[in-house]
């Protein structure tokens, strides 16, 4: 469970991240409490260093001794998760402190988002009490989620171990959890999910430059509510878009989320023009949710780094090809009409009558076979004047062929295992990479079989490298966002006369 430290002066972050014990203080002998949940969760995930649950009763939980106190725990520790009331908090943080813990996730709240005086004196104390040595996440978080070290956010016992590229800051403890686990379906594997709740201590600056420096981390990922010092946050995020992709979402934006911010995490959240407008001068990509923030995050992540202009789609259907041709325009990629002589190779492929081998290429059957999709996608990959290729599988219409054919699984007629491999064979081959969209208009009850196979798809062309979208729009909105950013980044614009640079409060 050991990691290169991504800089000398992050010790004890890398510690956090990659702890040999970690201490769980405010663990019940029953029921469903955070501290509690956290421990077993943890076992289940298979994390593999030591764990030293801690509560006033004692006793065992899960064939672990329980300690009544920090104080009790033999030896030191590395980190702890303190899921204990309020007004006890401070004094867990200083045990651990004393058991010289790099630093502790709370789980606890009841601070400074109560707008009371007495939560925000405790959240004063807490600053206080890490100004002597120790990291605080928190309050009022998750704690954080880390594949490669085993370590899972509250509740997460069902997360994926796979690690990966991406990590995620998140001020919203449900947003960390929820992007974690649609990160498992839709081939997102993460380096680091952190939620860091209050932000009392560590919070979304500090910890985006060390991302910066994290050589497990290829693409950031955060989502804001507030940020504490924005001159700060303005000069990291710059910093850091220089190297690698940020995708944000800024939370508490209109009036009303804004006020909903405020109780949440006791954040100001600023200014719609304000922030949109630091976001592009960092070269940061905007996310409107989480599952947008994912969108963009699977493309970062599988696709190569570069600018994209021409997009050849690749679908069933004439209309389809319109649409998506529509939608590809309005996201600034240009569908090029392929050259004549490909085109003539293509003809002699394509299924007849009904096909076009321009650019759209309507296949004009939903079942044309994978390895002809191979060699549709090796001559479009000839056009100089394509950079990337959008294939639109109808793969729901798989079950009428079934029906059709008496076929006694759909499995037996979908080929779609063989589809992921044909177009990794496919993006070896013409050195241009395939980006697939599995539409589903088949979601009745009887259609259970078609999302089995979508599923299974799915996975095989995230292990291939393919990201996949179930929606068109959704595919080359994303493509044209990582072309925005490598575009941005090769030669950053000059900020526009007369409109200043905006900054943060």
């Amino acid at each position: 469970m050991t990691s290169r430290d991504a800089s000398p002066s992050f010790d004890q972050l890398t510690r956090m991240f990659n702890p040999a014990s970690i201490a769980i203080v405010g663990v019940s002998a029953g029921g469903i409490g955070f501290g509690r949940r956290v421990l077993l969760s943890h076992l289940a995930i298979g994390y593999e260093g030591r764990l030293y649950p801690v509560s006033r009763s004692g006793g065992t939980i899960a064939g672990l001794p329980v300690y009544r106190s920090v104080d009790e725990i033999p030896g030191t520790i590395d980190f702890a998760i303190i899921a204990v009331p309020a007004p006890s908090v401070p004094a867990a943080v200083e045990a651990c402190r004393r058991k010289a813990a790099a630093g502790v996730a709370i789980l606890s709240s009841g601070f400074r988002e109560t707008g009371t005086p007495e939560g925000i004196a405790l959240e004063e104390e807490l600053q206080t009490i890490a100004k002597r040595g120790i990291r605080i996440l928190g309050p009022n978080c998750f704690g954080i989620y880390c594949p490669r070290s085993g370590q899972t956010l509250m509740p997460g016992p069902d997360l994926s171990r796979e690690p990966g590229g991406v990590a995620f800051l998140s001020q919203s403890g449900g947003h960390a959890i929820d992007a974690a686990h649609i990160g498992k379906w839709r081939g997102v594997h993460f380096s680091k999910v952190v939620s860091f709740g209050n932000g009392c201590d560590l919070r979304e600056t500090e910890m985006l430059r060390y991302l910066l420096h994290d050589p497990e981390t290829r693409v950031i990922c955060l989502y804001i509510e507030g940020v504490s010092d924005g001159r700060e946050f303005f000069e990291a995020l710059r910093e850091t878009g220089r190297t690698k992709p940020v995708v944000v979402v800024k939370g508490g934006l209109s009036e009303s989320g804004g006020r909903a911010a405020a109780s949440h995490t006791a954040s100001l959240s600023g200014q719609r023009d304000v922030w949109e407008a630091v976001l592009r001068q960092c070269q940061a990509t905007q996310a409107e949710d989480i599952p947008e923030m994912v969108d963009a995050a699977l493309a970062f992540a599988h696709l190569p780094g570069k600018v994209y202009r021409g997009c050849s789609i690749i679908g069933g259907g004439g209309a389809l090809g319109i649409a998506a041709a529509d939608a590809a325009e309005s996201c600034g990629l240009c569908i090029p009409r392929l050259r004549e002589d490909l085109q003539a190779s293509l003809r002699e492929l394509l299924p007849k009558p009904g096909s076009s081998a321009a650019n759209p290429v309507d296949i004009a059957n939903p079942h044309v076979s994978p390895q002809d999709i191979h060699e549709i996608l090796a001559y479009a990959s000839e056009d100089e004047k394509v950079d990337i290729h959008l294939v639109i599988a109808l793969l729901y219409h798989a079950q009428a062929l079934q029906h059709t054919l008496g076929a006694a699984s759909i499995t037996d007629v979908s080929a779609h295992r063989e589809l992921a491999g044909a177009c990794r064979a496919a993006v070896l081959r013409g050195k241009k990479p395939v980006v697939l969209v599995l539409p589903n208009h088949k979601q009745a009850e009887d259609a259970l079989e078609i999302e089995e196979i979508i599923r299974e798809t799915r996975r095989l062309c995230s292990e291939a490298g393919i990201p996949v979208y179930d929606d068109v729009k959704k595919a080359l909105s994303v493509i044209a966002k990582v072309s925005a950013y490598y575009r941005r980044r090769s030669s950053p614009a000059e900020t526009p006369k007369g409109e200043g640079r905006a900054s943060l409060p």
